[in-house]
C-alpha cells in the first residue's frame, strides 16, 4: 500500500509552522527584505498574505513576451509578526472611529504610527488586513510623508500595482499626490505640517516620472491586468490634470463594488484642486503620449478588437482614447518616407487611426477594417462603451462620417435595441438642428415601441436635445406621440411613466411568475427611475411639456401622490421640482399641497417624502409664478404639532421639525407667522404691502407722519386713534394665527 499523501490544508498548515519557526530563529533586521522561499510542494501561503501570483497570472506572465511586455519576477515582501498585526489593526480601528479627545492627541498618535510603520511599508501594503491602514495613512500624509512612501515603493512598483491589495495603496498614493505637483508648480509647497522644509533634491514630478520608468516596459501587460489596470488608470488621470472627484472619472477608475476607504475629519486642503482641472508640467503630457504609444504599439487590428471587448482592458482603452482626443486633438501627419518608412508609419499612428484606419473615407467601404470595427462594437455589451467614447470625443469630420454611414440611415432601429441605443443616444447629443429634426421624424412612429420596450432614456434624450436646439415643432410632435402612447390624455403621463397604477395585490399575484426572474425587481426599479427622469425633463421644459406634467400631477389621487413622494429619490424629486416650477395653472401648487395635506405625518417620517414637506415651507406664499397659500402651510404645521413626540423620536422627523421651526410655532406663534410669510421674495413682499393714500390735506397719515401735510403733530389725536384701533376685534377663528387685519383709516 502506497504512502498516504497529505491534503492541501495539511501542507499549508505545515508551511505556516515552518515559517513561524524560521521567524523565531531569524535574527535579521526587520527592514531588510527576505527572499521568497520556494518549498518543494509549491505552496506559499501565510496567515495575512495573499500570494502575488495565481495560475491565471502565471500563464499571463509567461505570454507577456509575445505581447511586447517583459516578464518580471514577482517579489515576496514577507509578513508582519503577530504583535505588529495586532498593533496596526488596532491603529486602523482607532483611525476609522476617529475617537480622539483632541486634534493634538490625534496628531501624536499618527506620528507614532508612522514611526512604527517605517521599514514595513511593503509588508503593510501587501497585507490583507493592514492595507486599509496604509490607505488611511496616505490620506492623512503630508507632502514629505508621501514622498517617503514613493521612495519606499521605488523598485517594487510593478509587483505592487499588480497585487490584489497593494494596488489599491498605489492608486491612493497617485491620486493623493497629484495635487502636490500643481502646488509645486505654483510654488505653494514650502513646508509641511511639522515645519520641516520639503526635500529639494526630488520633486513630486520627478517621483512620478521615476515610477513611470519602472512601469514602462510592462505597460501592454498592465492594460488588461485585472489589478494593474485600475492603478494604470489612476496614474493616467493624475498625469492628465483632470478633476479627481468627477463622477465620470470615478466610474473609469473603479467599479461600483470597490470599497471606499475614508478617514473622518481628514484634512481637505486639496479639495479645490481635486474638483477642478489641475495644471501639470509638460513632461506629464509627453509621458501620456508615450504611454499611449507603448501600450498599443504591438497590438494589431485583431488584438485591439479583442482588447475593446475585454472587461478589464476596455475601460483603460476608453481612457487612452479620451486622453488622446483631449490632449492631442490634431491627428499626426503621414510618416516620413525613409528606408524603413513602413515601420515608422506604424509607430507614428495614433490610437484612433489604429482603431478606424482610413476614417472617415473608409466608413463608406463595407469591407474596410473601420466598418467592421464599428459594426462589431455596436451590439457588444462591452465594446459599445468604447464606441460611446469614440462618438463623444472624436473630431467633427469623423463623427459626420459615422453618422452618415452607420447611425443616420437606421437611427430608429438602433434606438430600439437595448445595447445599440446607448451609442445612438451619444450620436443624438452631437446632432445639428436639421439632423435632429430628421432623427425625430424617423422616431415618431416608434414612440409607443420605445415606451413598451422601456427605452425611456431615448425619449428623454429626444426632448432634451430638441429643447437645446429650440426645435419647437418637434417637441410638440413628440409630446403628442407620447400622449397617444400612454392613453391619449395628459393625465395618464405620470401614472404610466412612474408605474403608479401597479397595486400591491398585482405584485403579490405575480410573485409566482417572477420566481425564476431574479432581475425582475431590479428592472422595475430601473424603469421607475428612467420614467421619473423623463417626467422631470418634461416638467422643466417650458411650454406644453411642463403644462402636460402639471395637469397630470393635479389629476392624481391623494394616495398616488403619497406613493410618488415616498417611492424613491427620483420620484420625490418630481414633487420637489414641481413645487419650485412656475405654474401653468394658477391653482396648481394649491391643489398639489392640498392633496398632500392629509398625509403630512407619513411624508415627514419618510426618507424621500420628508424632502417634499421641506419643499412646501420653502415655497413662497404669494408670487406670480410659485404660490402656496399660507393657510395650507398653517394647517400642515398643525398636523406636525399633533405628532411632535413621534417626530422628535426619529432623525427625519427632527429634521422636518427643525426646518419648519416647530419650537417657534409653539412658543411665539406671531414670530412664526412672520417668518413663514417672509419666505416670499423681498421685492414681491414690498410691492404687495398696502400703501397709504395721499389726497391733499385729507390724509391723516400724511399729516401725522410726513410732517408736510400741513398742521402740527398732534399727540392727543394720535392717542385717540390708537384707542380706536384697540377696540377693533379680530374675526372668530383667527385667534392665535398671527394674521394681521388691515384696518382702514379714513379722514
Amino acid at each position: 500500500m502506497g504512502k498516504a499523501r497529505k491534503s492541501k490544508r495539511q501542507l499549508v498548515r505545515d508551511e505556516k509552522r515552518a515559517k513561524k519557526r524560521a521567524r523565531e530563529t531569524d535574527e535579521t533586521e526587520p527592514g531588510v527584505k527576505r527572499q521568497r522561499r520556494e518549498p518543494e510542494n509549491g505552496f506559499t501561503t501565510g496567515v495575512d498574505y495573499i500570494p502575488l501570483e495565481d495560475e491565471d497570472d502565471a500563464a499571463e506572465n509567461q505570454q507577456r513576451g509575445a505581447d511586447g511586455g517583459t516578464a518580471f519576477e514577482r517579489e515576496f515582501f514577507g509578513m508582519l509578526g503577530d504583535q505588529e498585526q495586532e498593533y496596526f489593526r488596532h491603529a486602523d480601528e482607532l483611525l476609522e472611529l476617529n475617537d480622539f479627545p483632541s486634534a493634538e492627541e490625534r496628531e501624536i498618535f499618527l506620528q507614532n504610527v508612522y514611526k512604527e510603520a517605517e521599514g514595513k511599508e511593503l509588508k503593510l501594503a501587501s497585507s490583507q488586513s493592514c492595507s486599509r491602514l496604509m490607505e488611511r495613512l496616505i490620506l492623512l500624509s503630508n507632502t514629505r510623508q508621501k514622498k517617503h512612501l514613493f521612495r519606499a515603493f521605488a523598485g517594487h512598483f510593478i509587483s505592487l500595482v499588480t497585487h490584489r491589495f497593494a494596488g489599491h495603496c498605489c492608486e491612493k498614493l497617485f491620486l493623493q499626490s497629484a495635487p502636490v505637483v500643481t502646488q509645486e508648480l505654483a510654488g505653494l509647497v514650502g513646508a509641511d505640517a511639522e515645519g520641516d522644509t520639503v526635500e529639494p533634491e526630488q520633486s513630486m514630478e520627478q517621483l512620478f516620472l521615476l515610477t513611470l520608468d519602472e512601469l514602462e516596459e510592462h505597460l501592454s501587460f498592465l492594460v488588461s491586468n485585472k489589478y494593474g489596470s485600475h492603478t494604470l488608470r489612476a496614474l493616467l488621470v493624475a498625469l492628465s490634470g483632470r478633476p479627481l472627484n468627477q463622477a465620470g472619472v470615478k466610474s473609469l477608475l473603479q467599479s461600483k463594488k470597490k470599497e471606499y476607504i475614508t478617514v473622518e475629519g481628514a484634512p481637505t486642503v486639496n479639495s479645490e484642486l481635486e474638483s477642478q482641472n489641475r495644471a501639470v508640467p509638460s513632461s506629464f503630457t509627453a509621458a501620456i503620449q508615450k504611454i499611449i504609444t507603448d501600450s498599443t504599439t504591438n497590438l494589431g487590428a485583431t488584438a485591439l478588437r479583442v482588447l475593446a471587448k475585454h472587461p478589464t482592458g476596455n475601460p483603460t482603452l476608453q481612457l487612452l482614447l479620451d486622453l488622446e482626443f483631449s490632449l492631442f486633438p490634431k491627428p499626426k501627419g503621414g510618416a516620413k518616407k525613409t528606408g524603413d518608412g513602413v515601420e515608422e508609419a506604424e509607430e507614428d499612428k495614433s490610437l484612433l487611426e489604429k482603431l478606424v484606419p482610413g476614417a472617415p473615407a473608409s466608413f463608406a467601404d463595407e469591407t474596410s477594417q473601420a466598418t467592421e470595427f464599428v459594426n462589431s462594437m455596436m451590439y457588444d455589451p462591452i465594446g459599445s462603451r468604447l464606441l460611446e467614447t469614440l462618438i463623444t470625443s472624436c473630431p467633427g469630420k469623423i463623427f459626420k462620417g459615422l453618422y452618415a454611414n452607420f447611425f443616420g440611415p437606421r437611427i430608429q432601429s438602433l434606438l430600439r435595441n437595448d445595447i445599440a441605443s446607448y451609442p445612438a443616444i451619444r450620436a443624438l447629443n452631437r446632432l445639428s438642428k436639421e439632423d435632429l429634426a430628421d432623427a425625430v421624424g424617423k422616431s415618431l412612429p416608434h414612440i409607443a415601441s420605445f415606451l413598451e420596450k422601456g427605452r425611456l432614456n431615448v425619449i428623454k434624450t429626444l426632448f432634451e436635445r430638441c429643447s437645446v436646439r429650440q426645435a419647437t415643432n418637434e417637441i410638440t410632435s413628440l409630446l403628442q406621440a407620447l400622449s397617444t402612447a400612454v392613453g391619449r390624455d395628459w393625465k395618464y403621463l405620470v401614472p404610466k411613466l412612474c408605474h403608479l397604477d401597479d397595486t400591491s395585490a398585482s405584485d403579490e399575484a405575480s410573485n409566482d411568475k417572477e420566481a425564476f426572474q431574479p432581475d425582475a425587481a431590479k428592472n422595475k426599479t430601473a424603469l421607475i427611475s428612467h420614467g421619473s427622469q423623463l417626467v422631470l425633463t418634461l416638467l422643466t421644459t417650458p411650454g406644453s411639456p411642463a403644462k402636460a406634467i402639471q395637469a397630470s400631477l393635479a389629476s392624481l389621487t391623494s394616495s398616488q401622490l403619497l406613493r410618488l413622494a415616498t417611492e424613491a429619490t427620483t420620484t420625490s424629486n418630481i414633487l420637489v421640482t414641481a413645487l419650485a416650477t412656475p405654474a401653468q395653472n394658477p391653482s396648481f401648487h394649491k391643489i398639489l399641497v392640498a392633496l398632500l395635506l392629509p398625509h403630512t405625518y407619513e411624508l415627514a417620517t419618510s426618507q424621500h417624502g420628508s424632502t417634499v414637506v421641506n419643499a412646501v415651507i420653502a415655497a413662497p406664499s404669494r408670487s406670480e409664478t410659485v404660490s402656496v397659500p399660507f393657510h395650507l402651510k398653517e394647517n400642515m404645521m398643525s398636523q406636525l404639532e399633533a405628532h411632535e413626540a413621534d417626530l422628535r423620536g426619529t432623525w427625519l422627523g427632527r429634521n422636518v421639525w427643525r426646518n419648519w421651526k416647530g419650537d417657534l410655532w409653539k412658543n411665539r406663534r406671531h414670530d412664526w407667522v412672520r417668518w413663514a410669510k417672509e419666505t416670499n421674495p423681498e421685492d414681491a413682499r414690498l410691492s404687495a404691502a398696502p400703501k397709504p393714500k395721499e389726497k391733499g390735506g385729507d390724509s391723516k397719515v400724511a399729516r401725522r407722519f410726513d410732517g408736510k401735510g400741513g398742521g402740527k403733530f398732534d399727540k392727543k389725536k394720535l392717542g385717540h386713534d390708537r384707542k380706536k384701533d384697540e377696540k377693533v376685534k379680530k374675526p372668530r377663528g383667527l385667534e392665535g394665527t398671527g394674521i394681521k387685519q388691515d384696518v382702514a383709516m379714513e379722514a
